[in-house]
């Protein structure tokens, strides 16, 4: 009994072990042309509605990842400090107020690097093995 519990506690804690290596980077980007400097908070305003353009004054066009991709709940955990729940809750109210709607979501990593190569004022985010020359990252989020 004693040597079944202590392997099962030890699968549980290689298990947990593995979870934080399983989070990849996720990279921030843009249209290659697009010349904005941007950092985690300025981002963070862009998905979030707060602002809707670059801080060089050019329209800004967030895409966003469906709800339930892996790099969408680390992007937004990292960089807008929220969760799924938060995150729906919060658009909620925003859409319910007249205040505001969410970005553009898309099914993909390619879908987003697709999205932002063809148009100039698009931002996205995707797991950083996922960028192709097609975009520019301006923020690694790790």
């Amino acid at each position: 009994m004693r040597f079944k519990n202590l392997k099962v506690m030890a699968s549980a804690a290689v298990l947990s072990c593995g979870v934080g290596f399983a989070q990849a980077e996720v990279a921030v980007v843009v249209h290659p042309s697009n010349a904005a400097v941007l950092d985690a908070g300025e981002v963070a305003k862009l998905f979030l509605g707060k602002a809707s353009k670059f801080p060089g004054g050019a329209a800004a066009t967030p895409i966003d990842l469906a709800e339930g991709d892996a790099s969408r709940d680390e992007f937004h955990a990292k960089v807008t400090s929220k969760d799924a729940g938060q995150l729906k809750s919060y658009w909620s109210r925003l859409v319910f107020t007249g205040k505001g709607q969410p970005p553009r979501t898309v099914a993909s990593d390619a879908d987003v690097i697709s999205a932002v190569a063809a148009d100039p004022t698009a931002i996205g985010y995707v797991d950083s093995s996922a960028v192709t020359g097609d975009v520019k990252v301006v923020l690694t989020v790790n």
